[in-house]
């Protein structure tokens, strides 16, 4: 572990999973439409990319209008159930993701998840990483308010307090891909990194982006933090990417996220 002069300020990093750790859309997307062509309706690419990143009770509403004659619950149970068998066939993992999980894992670096899937493919998810990185989960339905509400940032942040009452939102990094991630992120007052992934996402000068976590390192991340500390009052998440790496370095609590 590095000695808190060499990492004064980076305390903890928040993961949001679906679309970040792995890619597990497809699934999903793949769950969609059997369920629909099982009711007799059909269901295209356009329909399913209107889910992305939204409340499984908004995509359960959507799906009860394309045909499926189900109660809410039993149809988010049915994906849920679906998304999490293919995962114990493949883990889709995102790339990088693993790589910096490991060196967060190896400096010291708390690690929290931080999902608005529900525990049980949460845990599916992290029983398949090598050792233990996060601290606890915050999942969907354990919060009363989901993505883009940032109560499940904030809930995480205050667990982590639990054990060091001196770490504050500026310690903290989110890593994201979604609209709704994302904005949660951004609301809850941590410094957030977006890495865009089945859809491009708005401009935000509150946030930084990175086109993937492949080659992402714990000093990308600290370099982030000290400027949030550096620049406070800032909109310091779009510094360009040539001077911080000269070498080219809603409503519902569940969403798939």
């Amino acid at each position: 572990m590095r000695s808190s002069a060499s990492r004064p300020l980076l305390k903890a990093a928040l993961w949001d999973m679906d679309g970040t750790i792995v890619d597990t859309e497809p699934y999903w997307i793949e769950a969609e439409r059997a369920l629909v062509e099982a009711h007799g309706g059909q269901w295209s690419q356009d329909q399913a990319m209107q889910l992305v990143g939204q409340a499984l009770t908004f995509s359960a509403g959507i799906l009860q209008e394309a045909g499926v004659k189900m109660e809410q619950r039993e149809i988010i149970d049915t994906l849920t159930g679906h998304v999490i068998s293919q995962v114990r066939n493949s883990v889709p993992w995102r790339p990088g993701a693993r790589e910096l999980l490991d060196e967060l894992y190896n400096a010291g670096v708390r690690c929290a998840l931080v999902t608005m899937s529900e525990g049980p493919l949460a845990r599916e998810i992290v029983a398949s990483l090598p050792e233990p990185y996060f601290e606890f989960l915050v999942t969907g339905d354990t919060v009363t308010q989901g993505k883009p509400h940032p109560e499940a940032y904030l809930t995480a942040v205050e667990l982590l307090q639990q054990q060091d009452p001196e770490l504050g939102l500026h310690h903290c990094v989110a890593l994201e891909d979604s609209v709704p991630g994302v904005a949660a992120a951004v609301a809850s007052g941590v410094v957030t990194v977006a890495i865009p992934h089945i859809l491009p996402l708005p401009h935000d000068p509150r946030r930084t982006t990175w086109d993937t976590l492949e080659g992402r390192t714990v000093a990308d991340l600290e370099e982030l933090v000290a400027l949030r500390q550096e620049f406070p009052d800032a909109t310091f998440g779009r510094a360009p990417e040539s001077d911080l790496h000269p070498t080219g370095a809603s409503a519902g609590s569940q969403h798939r996220g």
